[in-house]
């Protein structure tokens, strides 16, 4: 017999908590796949938004999860952080599935995420003009929300647009 399965349908109220938790992200963990070994690693990194809502990165060509995406751009990213009171368990979560991709600092783009980007990181205004420095679009390709308790949702990308 078929075990009942954990995950609801994806509904309105599942595709607002997503966009809400990745809109008021400030910083994510972001999982990566270390090129030669294979092993998994994780980082913080600042996020922010780009002006069609996609998950945008700054990060130096100098880290190690730099390299990791050049080597292979799939990765993960975690966004929701526990609430001041309860258990962490409770607050919602979102994991996406991401694929990552790299603005070259020539491009008009770069310069139209950089405006945006001092918008609301404006202490990166000491180092987003360093030559090791470049944005990375972290594009959805699907996501689980953990919304609390017996709340767990699959969501496609068209589901975070």
């Amino acid at each position: 017999m078929d075990e009942p399965s954990p995950i609801r349908p994806t509904d309105h109220e599942a595709r607002a908590l997503a966009r809400s938790l990745i809109t008021t992200a400030r910083f994510a963990a972001l999982a990566v796949l270390t090129p030669g070994s294979g092993a998994p690693a994780v980082t913080r990194i600042a996020l922010g938004l780009d002006a069609a809502g996609l998950p945008l990165t700054l990060i130096s060509s100098l880290s190690a999860h730099t390299k990791a995406l050049q080597a292979s751009p799939r990765a993960g990213l975690l966004v929701g952080e526990p609430g001041p009171k309860g258990d962490p368990l409770t607050h919602p979560r979102l994991s996406l599935d991401t694929l990552a991709e790299f603005v070259d600092r020539t491009s008009p783009d770069h310069a139209a995420l950089r405006t945006l980007w001092l918008a609301s990181h404006p202490k990166s205004k000491l180092y987003i003009d360093f030559a090791d420095f470049s944005f990375v679009r972290l594009r959805p390709l699907g996501a689980a929300l953990n919304g609390g308790f017996g709340r767990a949702f699959v969501l496609a990308p068209e589901d975070l647009a």
